[in-house]
């Protein structure tokens, strides 16, 4: 049994305007270079983490031109612990087409934005909605989960199908101001109170519109998706590996990075093989490793 999706942005819309976190991104007056930098920062990273690296982020790089002029090594070193460090030169080399190719403007449609280096169908239209208030459907984990319980009536979403986006862009106004606070507000409800464990059923403004709730909450009859670790995974390792380059003021000799994993060393060669096939890392001829950019300026 489906909900009757009609009428939820007739609720959330309003409820978003009156109840969505305060969010620097958010704000009036934030450019479409500062919702789109927030999008990539915030790819698998809380927002509590983000916040702070992304006003200093904005406050060196104002425009994508900025960014552009800096070296890899500075963007690097910038992104800090935030996580998945690719993130950072996706958006050095999405910063260089935008300064070059748009005018130092981020695009408006999701063709374009789609075609910069490194923006997914995901990024391109957030920014389409959340920076040009665009009507596009915007699916991320949180919102398929909320279409999952309140339209579908299912615990949990499974797995990503071609139908999301249909099934979001259903939801949606017409009208493209409320369509894109809509698929704002979708995020904020899955984010915020339609959670993955421990769902605050009582605090959600569409419960009795929810078909899930309407079914009695019928338990996940699916694959459970275990809970990434971190401690001894490549990840941690890759990290510990760029801690050394990001906190030296030049080209560093192996032995420095084979202090920084000493616990199993075929493990440390094959993250140092791929971050250097990621361009995380550079090698120099005499041995020395560096960021990217670094190692140029080395004689």
């Amino acid at each position: 049994m489906a909900a009757p999706t009609s009428t939820l942005a007739e609720v959330l819309v309003p409820w978003f305007r009156a109840q969505a976190r305060d969010l620097p991104w958010r704000r009036p007056g934030t450019t479409a270079w500062g919702v789109l930098v927030s999008e990539i920062m915030l790819q698998q990273t809380p927002v509590a983490r983000v916040e702070e690296p992304w006003r200093a982020w904005l406050e060196r790089w104002p425009r994508p031109s900025a960014m552009a002029a800096a070296p890899a090594a500075d963007v690097l070193r910038a992104w800090g612990k935030l996580g998945y460090p690719r993130r950072a030169l996706r958006l050095h080399a999405a910063a260089q087409a935008i300064a070059a190719e748009h005018g130092d403007i981020v695009p408006a449609d999701v063709e374009t934005l789609e075609a910069l280096p490194g923006i997914g169908t995901y990024t391109a239209r957030a920014v389409a909605a959340f920076a040009h208030g665009r009507r596009v459907p915007v699916v991320d984990t949180n919102v398929r989960r909320v279409v999952a319980r309140a339209v579908h009536g299912r615990a949990e979403a499974g797995a990503a199908a071609t139908r999301d986006l249909a099934d979001v862009d259903a939801l949606l106004p017409v009208d493209e101001t409320d369509a894109a606070t809509m698929s704002a507000a979708l995020m904020e409800l899955g984010a915020t109170v339609c959670i993955a464990r421990g769902p605050r059923c009582a605090d959600c403004p569409v419960l009795d519109r929810c078909a899930w709730q309407r079914l009695g909450r019928p338990a996940w009859d699916g694959p459970v998706r275990r809970a990434q670790t971190w401690a001894g995974t490549d990840r941690q390792v890759r990290g510990r590996l760029l801690d050394v380059l990001r906190g030296a003021p030049g080209p560093v000799a192996a032995e420095a990075l084979d202090a920084a994993w000493r616990t199993d060393a075929a493990q440390r060669s094959r993250c140092l093989d791929s971050l250097l096939v990621d361009g995380l890392v550079e090698q120099l001829a005499d041995g020395r490793f560096a960021l990217p950019g670094e190692a140029g300026d080395v004689g």
